[in-house]
């Protein structure tokens, strides 16, 4: 295998497993937060209880975020020399940004939170975990800022060979940035959101604690359907920004051949890419112009043309993404964003109505439910970061261009392995003592005394 694959499929294994505890983190820290917000607000012990039981699920999910996500900084020194050459005096401001104020937030917040429990004030300590998760979210901000330059490259001149800054509001005001960030953030708080209404519905179907975990439940399905809608909608924007400034991943991700105007949508298709073209389709006509432009008429450019005009711009070469596998990995990701919006209008129907806790069946399509947003992210990413080849800097570097010279297959192949087992191992560490902690539940039993607000409650949340 040539050190360009090994180099990308080691990159691609340690990135995404690293994404398996960032969407979570992004979305249980903010729900971590609320929690504890409405212990001080109420003064009811049931919602201290609560905030520790997910807040030591968050602190095992961030360790394993933070031991993964240490690791990606140095392929950029050891597989992408080139890369960090060609671009790192833009790309590395970012990523200081966000290693020396965002990280530094959130775990020295993390750690005030965590040794602060009856040792500081109530509102002190509340502020502590919505600094934790400010600071998280502050850290998605700055690497999708460096990731837009990927995606959009702004703000930079190129010289002696090197893409330089010369205008770092232009960087951190991308156009791209503005549909990448919230879109990711909103699937970090959907992420968050499944995983309390899962272990939730675990327990209620258990009759574990029940009137904590009808809370939470409470809690997150509010949240949850609340982002659910507003990724759905940012995600719609984002794809309509994208046609416009990277219509070549959009027509892949539609496995769209031939410009059209109206433009069909293809629901299913046999891509044949070595025809270019597909040798079975489903196709919806108008709906792909719809989607584009909110209008049922407007020309979509295929597949062919942009392979046309991106050579008549940067010379002879293969400018088309690997179709199939984005084009699926699409659907994934609409599938499962399409499943979590109809499964939380139904809790929502179902909770307005007093009868969501006596539905077992769909609180057990709360729990398996757990792992849909996981697969709308991993595909996302995968659709986001795959469908922008053969660029690595879109319109300035090619992936070839980028990976390391002087590294041997072997090197980065030995590496690889090392670092699959080893993350293998962490994998099952991780699942162990969330499965365990999630079994045990709250350290101690909620007394029916303890039940009783010191304060009134604000009964969306009850």
């Amino acid at each position: 295998m040539s050190e360009l694959l090994l180099a990308r499929w080691q990159f691609g294994i340690t990135s995404m497993y690293h994404f398996i505890f960032v969407p979570l983190t992004l979305g249980l820290s903010v729900l971590v937060a609320i929690m504890e917000t409405m212990y001080v607000r109420t003064g009811n012990d049931i919602y201290k209880k609560m905030t520790k039981f997910f807040g030591k699920l968050f602190l095992i999910n961030f360790a394993m975020g933070v031991v993964t996500g240490i690791v990606q900084e140095f392929h950029f020194g050891m597989n992408w020399s080139e890369y960090s050459r060609f671009v790192g005096d833009i790309f590395g401001a970012p990523l200081a940004i966000e290693a020396l104020l965002a990280f530094f937030l959130e775990s020295t917040f993390l750690g005030i939170w965590i040794f602060g429990w009856d040792k500081l004030p109530k509102k002190l300590h509340a502020l502590s975990i919505w600094l934790v998760a400010i600071g998280s979210n502050l850290s998605a901000l700055w690497i999708l800022i460096a990731n837009s330059f990927m995606q959009q490259p702004v703000g930079y001149v190129l010289r002696n060979g090197r893409a330089e800054m010369n205008d770092f509001l232009a960087l951190i005001t991308n156009p791209h940035v503005f549909y990448q960030f919230p879109h990711t953030v909103l699937a970090g708080f959907c992420t968050g959101a499944f995983f309390v209404l899962g272990i939730s519905a675990y327990h209620l179907l258990r009759k574990n604690q029940v009137e904590l975990f009808r809370r939470s439940l409470n809690i997150a399905l509010v949240f949850g359907f609340i982002s659910v809608l507003l990724v759905t909608a940012v995600g719609h924007t984002q794809g309509q920004y994208l046609v416009k400034t990277q219509p070549m991943k959009m027509a892949a991700a539609e496995a769209h051949w031939e410009t059209a105007d109206p433009a069909p949508l293809n629901l299913l298709a046999v891509v044949d890419e070595e025809n270019q073209r597909n040798s079975f389709e489903i196709a919806v006509p108008g709906v792909l112009s719809f989607m584009s432009y909110n209008s049922f008429s407007g020309e979509v450019k295929g597949l062919r043309d942009l392979q046309v005009e991106a050579e008549a711009q940067y010379g002879p070469g293969n400018y088309i993404p690997p179709v199939t596998s984005i084009f699926w990995s699409f659907r994934i990701m609409v599938g499962a964003g399409t499943w979590m919006v109809l499964l939380t209008m139904i809790a929502m129907y179902l909770w307005k109505k007093g009868k969501l806790t006596d539905k077992p069946l769909v609180l057990r399509a709360l729990l398996w439910s757990i792992p849909v947003p996981y697969l709308a992210n991993f595909a996302g990413w995968y659709m986001a970061e795959v469908g922008r080849q053969p660029w690595m800097v879109y319109g300035l570097q090619k992936v070839e261009d980028a990976v390391s010279p002087a590294v041997t297959s072997g090197e980065i192949l030995t590496t690889m392995i090392g670092f699959t087992v080893i993350y293998g191992l962490l994998a099952v560490a991780d699942f162990y003592l969330l499965v365990k902690f999630i079994k045990q539940g709250p350290d101690e039993p909620v007394t029916v005394g303890s039940l009783e607000p010191a304060t009134k409650e604000v009964s969306l949340w009850t």
